[in-house]
């Protein structure tokens, strides 16, 4: 196979989570992963920057950021954030965001 072929056959995560997700997990779950796509937009240009969603497990989110200066300043930005998180789902699937030191 060639080189060109094989690239060709590579897919991002964020368009088959939802797919995968949807044989394990409950449906709020599942709603939950929209979390990757409107990340960016919901929380603006700078803080998507330095920080990512990474998993989430219930209504938990776990958020990797760069640095622990940036932990610092996001547990100030926490109850915002959700609340834009949650507005963007169009449900209150946020209830809590734990900030870790992590890769994006």
């Amino acid at each position: 196979m060639r080189k060109q072929d094989k690239k060709s056959d590579f897919v991002q995560i964020g368009n088959v989570i939802d797919r995968v997700l949807k044989n394990y997990r409950s449906e709020p779950d599942c709603e939950l992963t929209k979390v990757w796509r409107l990340w960016d937009e919901a929380v603006g240009e700078t803080i998507a920057s330095n920080a990512r969603p990474a998993a989430f497990k219930g209504k938990l989110l776990i958020v990797h950021v760069i640095s622990s200066t940036w932990i610092h300043q996001l547990q100030f930005l926490k109850n915002d954030l959700m609340a834009k998180l949650n507005a963007a789902l169009g449900k209150p699937l946020v209830e809590e965001i734990k900030f870790k030191i992590g890769p994006l």
